[in-house]
Formats: structure tokens, C-alpha cells, sequence
């Protein structure tokens, strides 16, 4: 699902079930960080670095640990950008060199409703009247979960260029659906705060795309150099 969503130059690596983690031998750092974890966070932790791995060899670059830095964000080899996902039963990673986007943002989740009093906190009244149509007319995907994961993916790329929290309200999205038969299309994020600058302007919105298929909904954020 989320090699559709990126750019050619972005290697992405995903796994359905729970095999990934049985495949992957996590480095001792690793191990470390996961002294205190429940069974399903050291599942997801462990499956998600495995195809964190998987995508490093495809860039020839030799597997190494991807540890949380600041705020969870994963700490990437040195060249390397990139962004990972996983809820239950599915997990990805999409890596790039550095030299050809500035920044990525990827996730993935279940395609069900939101837990009731979620979507009042992490949308603005806009997004929500946007989203309403959006039900009217394309029934079937929970748009309200779609909306979550767009920003998540837009904070997944606005973290690694500004170091800065992101609140859910300080950035609005606007989904648009592809014609079609498969269920597809952009979003844009209007940041609401001063954007970041990349390749000497500063940014004052994010393009993102999304797809939603096999009990999921997926976004990705890529952000070129200029």
C-alpha cells in the first residue's frame, strides 16, 4: 500500500501478520529500549524494524539499529531519511536517500471509526464539515480515521525538518478522491503555524497521498528539496 503512495526514489517495505517480528533479531540498543514492553509492543517494534532492514539493503546501505530519538521519531543512518508504521496486523517502513527528499512521512491504519470524542480533538470544524461530504459521497471508509492518519503522516514529516511539536489542530486538511475504481487520492495540510524552510523557502503547506484497501488506510507525505 505505501509504495503507491511514494516517490520513486523512496524504497517502502511492509508486512502483513505477525511474521516480520519472528524473522528479525533485534541489535542489543535495541533490546534495550524494550526492557519494559508488553508482548505486542515488542511485536510491532521488532516487525517494523524488520523492514526498516529489508529497506536499507534495497538502498545498499547495511542494516543497523534504528533506535527512538527525540519524541519516538526514529534516528536514521547517516544519509538516510525516511518514516515507519504499524498497527495491528500490518506494518511498513519507506526509506529514501537524503539527497533526494528532504522529508517523509508515512502511516498506516485500521479502517474502522475513531473512538467516540477522538475526532473533536484532532480536527478543526472545517475538516469535520469537509468530512461529512466526504460520507455523503463516498460511503464506506471511515474518514474520520483517514483524517487521523493524514496528520499523523504530516507530523511524521514536519518533525525531522523543525525538531517541533505539531498539534492536530495547527495544521488543515483537505482530502480530495481520485477518480477510479480503486478508493485513492491527495490531501493538502495548510500549516496553521509558521512552515519550515527547505531549499531556502518556507513551507506553507504539505501534499500528501492516500489509498485505502485490505482493511486499511494509508498516507504518505513526501517533501522535496525545492
Amino acid at each position: 500500500m505505501i509504495e503507491e503512495l511514494v516517490p520513486a526514489t523512496v524504497v517502502a517495505v511492509e508486512a502483513y501478520g505477525h511474521e516480520e517480528a519472528g524473522n528479525t533479531r533485534l541489535y542489543p540498543e535495541e533490546e534495550a529500549v524494550l526492557t519494559q514492553a508488553v508482548p505486542k509492543r515488542r511485536r510491532e517494534f521488532t516487525a517494523v524494524r524488520g523492514c526498516a532492514r529489508r529497506a536499507m539493503e534495497k538502498l545498499g546501505v547495511p542494516p543497523q539499529p534504528v533506535l527512538p530519538g527525540e519524541r519516538g521519531a526514529p534516528r536514521w543512518p547517516a544519509g538516510l531519511t525516511g518514516s515507519m508504521t504499524h498497527c495491528d496486523g500490518y506494518c511498513a517502513a519507506a526509506l529514501v536517500r537524503a539527497t533526494d527528499l528532504a522529508s517523509l512521512g508515512i502511516d498506516a491504519e485500521p479502517d474502522g471509526p475513531l473512538p467516540d470524542g477522538v475526532l473533536s480533538s484532532v480536527s478543526l470544524p472545517a475538516e469535520r464539515d469537509r468530512l461529512l461530504r466526504l460520507a455523503r459521497d463516498h460511503p464506506g471508509t471511515h474518514w474520520d480515521r483517514l483524517l487521523f492518519s493524514a496528520k499523523e503522516s504530516v507530523y511524521k514529516a514536519w518533525f525531522p525538518l523543525t525538531g517541533q511539536w505539531l498539534d492536530f489542530s495547527e495544521a488543515d486538511i483537505e482530502i480530495l478522491v481520485a477518480p477510479g475504481a480503486r478508493l485513492g487520492g491527495t490531501f493538502r495540510a495548510e500549516l496553521l503555524v509558521p512552515g519550515p524552510w527547505v531549499g531556502g523557502r518556507r513551507l506553507g503547506h504539505f501534499d500528501g497521498r492516500w489509498t485505502a484497501g485490505r482493511g486499511l488506510v494509508a498516507t504518505a507525505v513526501a517533501v522535496p528539496h525545492a
